[in-house]
């Protein structure tokens, strides 16, 4: 689509790439080496198997351009399905893309600085950061330039082309944490700390080895405080400690949160400062600054408690209370507390999924409004750098292209993973769950609830999220009268901020069919029980816990026969009875 020159190391990947396809193709490339190679190029084998691939493009950090915007609409009409969708870790996915046509996607990406390189596989995956870095309220540091330069340096990086396992790390600019730092093998919050001379020192503190998945682990302090120049050597020290102990026998305890548990915190922490300490010495190393920041500097935006500053964090109470659609979206979706008077607002996007048409009107909202876009970790964009006199007009062009729902980030706006609809490993329609969750929600006037966040996960490796979230989800296959039936386990009380995690406890399991009317009941109680600035954790707690409330559900737990309701039968958006078909892992834990 396009003649634009590309980038001389994503010509040479595309290059290879199309060499070993044409091997591939031909017989002489056998399936496993393949999958590793197409792993590594961020091509996920669907469900569907044949040359179905699933193609994911990384947006580091979360940030994205016009032209990309524009490129993302080409890709979703020219290769795939007319539509694509953003991830709880800021990439955009784009499925049904036939592997043949992988070379030509990857060029047409690659002319708009985009890559889908180390995006899935054993790898450094994408580097993460809070959507709102820049432009927060609250935050210590602008970690942009940070995360920017923690991309480039560990993209095509030696070191983190056959891990273990994967390696994830990811930004927040303060203790509020809504880039959720604390469930990555590196998470990085900014922080300050005085000096005997009584001077305030802006720098980081390091989380390692945290993790969700089917056994989550809670991120660890490295160290009380890291200084700037010394971030980056710190998160290669971990990285190289990973590579150097993971376990590379069984995939399903070879991540750093298993490393911590094999050897034990203290030690790993022992050999990470070790490697650090020789690594600033290297000749090899670049050391100081990165230069990403030396350029533009990483001063904070915001300023923490000035009049009219939007509180920032998971479990912030919202409070929709006037009548018009302006003012609802403006009540729910505007964030206010950057420098020089400029605001935020998020975007919409449903379930996550992004059509070729709002792509392009995205693109044309950035051109027109002069702003720079972020995709959230909850599956929406935010749209930065707006001034007050805009966002009416803004109003009116996100309308125009469905992206205005006031409900964004709030209790109907539900996270899912891509689930049984195209992933090998899930078990369950969780994006259907999400569909009928949100309905449930609107029907019962509980859909701008704010203050709790509902994630659901198509299995139990957590892509959604759902470990952290207040309300979460996992599907799982129940048996009854003899036959499968789609069902799902139900946490509560998940929470990522204040430089710590709580995961969400076990309430009960549940029908496919059951789990609005136990959402409904759940948020309605919270809805109306809750003292004002209560979070949804204090809640739980001052309701007797998440095993009281988990009783009060109990009955929710029962199966028709099939003969009575063969919906409790049927997974959602499926029309014939229920399989749990499994594939073999190429992406999760």
């Amino acid at each position: 689509m396009s003649d634009l020159e590309i980038d001389a190391a994503s010509a040479a990947d595309i290059a290879k790439f199309e060499v070993q396809l044409s091997r591939y193709l031909s017989g002489e490339l056998d399936d496993d080496v393949f999958r590793v190679f197409r792993l590594n190029n961020g091509i996920y084998g669907q469900r569907q198997g044949g040359h179905n691939q699933m193609i994911r493009i990384k947006a580091p950090f979360g940030t994205i351009t016009a032209p990309q915007l524009d490129r993302m609409a080409d890709i979703a009409t020219e290769y795939s399905r007319g539509w694509g969708h953003l991830t709880t870790r800021q990439a955009i996915q784009f499925h049904y893309v036939q592997l043949e046509r992988v070379p030509d996607l990857l060029r047409d990406i690659a002319v708009v600085g985009l890559t889908s390189r180390e995006a899935c596989g054993d790898t450094v995956r994408n580097v993460q950061g809070c959507h709102l870095a820049g432009a927060c309220p609250s935050e210590v540091l602008d970690i942009t330039p940070w995360a920017e330069a923690a991309f480039k340096h560990f993209l095509r990086n030696p070191l983190g082309q056959r891990l273990p396992r994967k390696f994830k790390i990811n930004f927040s600019g303060c203790a509020s944490d809504c880039g959720q730092a604390m469930f990555n093998d590196v998470g990085i919050i900014a922080t300050t700390r005085t000096n005997e001379d009584g001077s305030i020192e802006a720098g980081f503190r390091v989380f390692i080895a945290g993790g969700l998945g089917a056994n989550p682990h809670a991120a660890l302090a490295l160290e009380p405080f890291t200084a700037k120049e010394d971030l980056l050597p710190t998160i290669e020290s971990v990285l190289r400690v990973f590579e150097q102990t993971g376990n590379r026998d069984n995939k399903l305890r070879a991540r750093m949160k298993w490393v911590v548990d094999n050897l034990g915190f203290e030690e790993v922490q022992r050999r990470v400062l070790k490697v650090r300490h020789f690594l600033l010495g290297s000749s090899s190393w670049p050391g100081g600054i990165p230069v990403e920041v030396l350029e533009r500097g990483d001063a904070p935006a915001g300023i923490a408690g000035a009049a009219g500053n939007t509180a920032m964090g998971q479990g912030t109470p919202v409070v929709l209370r006037r009548p018009g659609a302006f003012e609802r979206w403006e009540d729910s979706n505007v964030i206010r507390g950057a420098a020089k008077g400029t605001v935020s607002a998020i975007a919409h996007a449903r379930l996550g999924d992004v059509t070729a048409a709002q792509f392009r009107g995205l693109a044309g909202i950035v051109r027109e409004f002069g702003v720079d876009v972020r995709v959230t970790n909850r599956q929406n964009f935010a749209i930065r750098n707006l001034t007050e006199a805009q966002l009416p007009l803004l109003f009116d062009r996100l309308t125009a292209l469905d992206m205005a729902s006031p409900s964004a980030e709030l209790v109907s706006d539900v996270v899912a993973c891509p689930g049984a609809d195209t992933c090998n490993l899930a078990v369950t329609q969780s994006r259907g769950l999400a569909d009928a969750i949100g309905s449930a929600l609107q029907a019962e006037g509980l859909a701008e609830v704010g203050g709790l966040r509902i994630n659901i996960s198509g299995c139990t490796n957590s892509c959604g999220q759902h470990h952290v979230a207040d309300i979460g989800f996992h599907g799982a296959e129940r048996r009854a009268h003899g036959k499968s039936a789609p069902g799902y386990t139900m946490l509560l009380g998940g929470f990522v901020g204040d430089a710590k995690i709580e995961f969400g406890e076990r309430a009960t399991r549940l029908p496919a069919k059951s789990a609005p009317e136990a959402v409904v009941r759940v948020v309605r109680r919270f809805n109306d029980e809750r003292d004002a600035g209560e979070s949804f954790r204090g809640w739980i707690d001052r309701s007797g816990g998440v095993a009281t409330l988990g009783k009060e559900l109990k009955e929710l737990d029962v199966f028709p026969k099939p003969d009575e309701d063969p919906s409790f039968f049927v997974d959602y958006d499926e029309t014939g009875p229920y399989t749990a078909e499994i594939g073999e892992s190429e992406c999760a834990t």
